[in-house]
């Protein structure tokens, strides 16, 4: 029973479907209907955690990281068949939903998983990916100590024949933002990081130059968000000095986690 919310919201995925290919919609007796209606799924105790969290109620104690990261599985079952974006769900090899440790202090997100991503399953895994994995590690955490997701969840399709990535609409972000409300009120990182301007503009619903933007708090949900460079922007330009503003950006975030710098972390780039 405790499937049932992912059931039905691929049942009325099915359904849309059905209805924008201009089939003729099944139908069911009004004795079926009454019956559905009546089946109420019982809470476990995760669930229940959380709802008392959302209404006010102190549920953080009992949000462990075990608790957590039953409640982002669930989640991630009604991603896997989320059909609210149709060209999407038709062109994706499968859904990026979010990877890392449930109880992150630090969470990284960027725009839309590309190619590599939509094969892996995982965010930010090519040549971005990798420099973003070193800078995490260079100021001080690994890569599963860090929570990692993107506003999007499915590869933005490319028209036939086209390589490379596209930014996300506004729609398809707006679409798709609810579920990465539910991770953040899920994990409770103390520090949000947003890779580039796209991210940007989900998150804060922004639009902006990034070298106005970046390196400067602002806050969603509640929770410290810090903007800077995506990394597939110092791939492209690798000027000492834009690498320099990431690393100044990162100091921040350390420094808002009350982390130690060490004196190498602080010359990194002098």
């Amino acid at each position: 029973m405790s499937q049932f919310p992912s059931a039905l919201e691929f049942v009325m995925g099915a359904l849309e479907q059905i209805r924008d290919r201009g089939e003729k919609l099944p139908r069911a007796s009004r004795t079926s209907l009454v019956e559905l209606r009546s089946v109420r799924p019982a809470q476990s105790r995760t669930e229940r955690a959380l709802v008392r969290q959302s209404s006010g109620g102190d549920a953080s104690p009992s949000l462990q990281g075990t608790d957590k990261a039953a409640l982002l599985a669930a989640i991630q079952t009604r991603v896997a068949v989320c059909t609210k974006c149709p060209h999407l769900a038709r062109t994706r090899t499968q859904t990026v939903f979010g990877v890392g440790n449930p109880d992150a202090e630090l969470m990284f997100i960027g725009e839309a998983p590309g190619a590599d991503e939509d094969r892996r399953g995982e965010p930010f895994v090519g040549r971005a990916g990798q420099l973003l994995t070193k800078i995490i590690e260079t100021i001080g955490f690994r890569r599963d100590e860090v929570y990692i997701a993107n506003v999007l969840k499915c590869r933005p399709d490319m028209p036939p024949g086209n390589s490379g990535n596209r930014p996300p609409t506004p729609l398809e972000m707006q679409t798709c933002l609810p579920y990465l409300a539910e991770q953040i009120g899920i994990i409770q990182p103390k520090v949000l990081v947003a890779l580039g301007a796209t991210a940007v503009e989900g998150l804060l619903g922004t639009r902006g130059v990034m070298r106005e933007l970046r390196g400067k708090w602002n806050s969603h949900q509640n929770t410290p968000l810090m903007i800077t460079y995506h990394p597939s922007y110092l791939l492209r330009n690798q000027a000492p000095s834009e690498k320099r503003k990431v690393w100044e950006d990162m100091l921040q975030v350390l420094e808002r986690l009350d982390r130690p710098i060490t004196e190498k972390q602080r010359n990194y780039f002098r």
